[in-house]
C-alpha cells in the first residue's frame, strides 16, 4: 500500500485553544470556554481534588487563560524559534542531523520493516519478528535504534537543552525537552523513519487505525528528572498511532502503564505496567489511555512520534470526537487537510 501524495497545507483543528487543557495539580483535563462553563462542568470534581477556595478557583482561572494564549500563539512561535535555531546554533553531534541511514536502524527493526514491506507480507508474519506485549492491547516493542545512535542523540539534546537557544515545551503535558522539528530533525530523521520504515509496519500491525495512510507526524523528546518532570497523568495521544523509543539514561522507575481506549469506561484499576527498555520502542495505538508513574532515580529521555493519518481524523477530531473544525497551521499542524488524499479509500477504515 503506497503513502498517500502530502498535501500542500496541514491544519489544526479549532479545539486545540479549548479542549483538554490539562491542570497537573488536580490531574485533570478540562474543557474551557469561559470561567461560568468552567464552574458548572467541573467545580464538583475540582474541589475533591483540592480546589477549594476562591484563591485556589482564581489561581486556575488564571493558568487556563494564560494556556490558552500559549496555544493560539503555539504555531508563528514555533516558527520562530525554528528559524533563529537554524541560522544561529551549532551543533555538537552533527552527524545526527544526517539523513537517515540504516545503519543507524537497529537489525531487528530493520528486518521488520523490510519484511512488511515485501510481497505477501501478513500480520503473523510481522508479530514473529516483534515482541507481542499485550495482544488485548494491541501493544508491541521492538529495538528501534542502536546504541550509538541513542547516545549520539542524547549526547546532542543535553547539548541544546545547556544552550541558549529558545525551547517550546515538546507537549501540552511535559516541560521538560525537545521539539524535533524545531531542532531541524524532523526532515532528516523523523520523516523517513515514518515514510520508509514504520508505514509499512504499522499498515499490517494497525490497518483499521490509518496504519497504511501515515502523512504526517509530530516528533518530540521528553525529559524526566529530579526537580523537573518525574511522572505523566493518564492521557491518550493525539495521534492515531504513537512510537515511543527509550534512549536512555540510567534511571529507576518511570513505567508505562496502559488502559483501554478513551472511549471505553475504564477505572484503571488493573492497568498493564509495561517497562521501558533502553533503545527499543513502544508501539501502541493514540487512543490508548495512558501514563508514566514517578521516576525513582537518574534521567530518562524519550523519543515519542505521534503518527496521523489525514484520512482518519479529518472526519473525526480525536480530541473534540466531532467534526474538526479546520484552521491552517504552520508545518504538519495537527495532521488535518482540508481535501482527503485522492488514493484513500476512506471505507476501508471503518
Amino acid at each position: 500500500m503506497g503513502t498517500a501524495a502530502v498535501p500542500r497545507r496541514f491544519c489544526r483543528c479549532a479545539c486545540f485553544c479549548s479542549e483538554n487543557l490539562y491542570v497537573a495539580r488536580y490531574g485533570l483535563h478540562v474543557r474551557f470556554r469561559s470561567e461560568q462553563q468552567l464552574r458548572q462542568d467541573y467545580e464538583p470534581i475540582l474541589r475533591s481534588r483540592g480546589c477549594v477556595s476562591p484563591k485556589d478557583f482564581q489561581q486556575l482561572l488564571g493558568e487556563l487563560e494564560q494556556e490558552v494564549e500559549r496555544r493560539r500563539q503555539l504555531g508563528p512561535e514555533s516558527a520562530a524559534r525554528k528559524a533563529l535555531i537554524a541560522s544561529s546554533y551549532r551543533p555538537a553531534r552533527p552527524e545526527v542531523y544526517n539523513l537517515l541511514q540504516e545503519a543507524t536502524l537497529a537489525p531487528e527493526f530493520l528486518a521488520a520493516a523490510e519484511y512488511s514491506a515485501s510481497s505477501g507480507a501478513d500480520l503473523k508474519g510481522l508479530l514473529q519478528r516483534l515482541e507481542t506485549v499485550s495482544e488485548e492491547k494491541r501493544i508491541y516493542r521492538l529495538p528501534v535504534f542502536t546504541a550509538p545512535f541513542c547516545q549520539a542523540l542524547l549526547e546532542e539534546l543535553e547539548h541544546f537543552e545547556q544552550s541558549d537557544m529558545p525551547k517550546g515545551r515538546p507537549n501540552t503535558m511535559n516541560n521538560y525537552g525537545v521539539l524535533l522539528h524545531e531542532l531541524g530533525l524532523d526532515e532528516p530523521l523523523v520523516t523517513p523513519l515514518r515514510e520508509r520504515f514504520l508505514q509499512p509496519l504499522m499498515a499490517l500491525l494497525y490497518p483499521d487505525c490509518g496504519g497504511g495512510w501515515l502523512d504526517s507526524h509530530r516528533a518530540f523528546v521528553v525529559k524526566y528528572a529530579p526537580g523537573q518532570d518525574r511522572e505523566l497523568g493518564c492521557h491518550y495521544d493525539n495521534a492515531e498511532l504513537t512510537l515511543n523509543v527509550s534512549l536512555g539514561k540510567a534511571f529507576t522507575g518511570g513505567a508505562l502503564y496502559f488502559g483501554d481506549l478513551f472511549q471505553v469506561p475504564s477505572t484503571l484499576a488493573k492497568p498493564l505496567e509495561v517497562e521501558h527498555v533502553v533503545g527499543q520502542g513502544l508501539l501502541h495505538r493514540g487512543g490508548q489511555l495512558h501514563g508514566a508513574r514517578p521516576l525513582g532515580t537518574g534521567e530518562r529521555w524519550n523519543l515519542v512520534v505521534w503518527l496521523r493519518a489525514s484520512a482518519v481524523r479529518n472526519r473525526l477530531c480525536p480530541m473534540c470526537c466531532r467534526k474538526p473544525d479546520l484552521v491552517d497551521d504552520e508545518g504538519f499542524g495537527d495532521g488535518f487537510t482540508r481535501e482527503e488524499p485522492a488514493t484513500v479509500d476512506v471505507c476501508a477504515l471503518t
